[in-house]
């Protein structure tokens, strides 16, 4: 009987305790000016506007596009003009470079027997 008495005291003081320490922890965020080594902002810090930022239109949506998706035709007719730029830009860097560069013994790896 002695011991839950003990235990009982000792959980009384510890709530006790917490109750105490409620309004300091709580009249900390009150303060308007917390000084620089307890956590507030130093002296240099730009104020804050008078009038709070507006949180963005997340549910506006985007009128829908104007233009239509390419035809197989004008994607094909596309790539095909891309092909041509990049072979102008540089020179045998196209398929044909590519396939020269697979047959040649210096990049498969394996030196060329003497």
């Amino acid at each position: 009987m002695l011991h839950r008495t003990r235990h009982l005291a000792r959980r009384l003081r510890g709530g006790a305790l917490v109750l105490a320490a409620l309004p300091v922890v709580a009249g900390c965020s009150s303060v308007p000016d917390v000084p620089t080594w307890a956590g507030g902002l130093p002296a240099n810090a730009p104020a804050r506007p008078d009038v709070p930022a507006q949180y963005p239109a997340v549910h506006d949506v985007p009128p829908p596009r104007s233009d239509r998706p390419l035809t197989d035709e004008q994607q094909i007719k596309l790539e095909k003009d891309l092909a041509v730029a990049r072979e102008r830009v540089s020179p045998g860097s196209g398929k044909a470079a590519a396939a020269s560069a697979k047959r040649s013994p210096q990049n498969s790896g394996t030196a060329p027997a003497q």
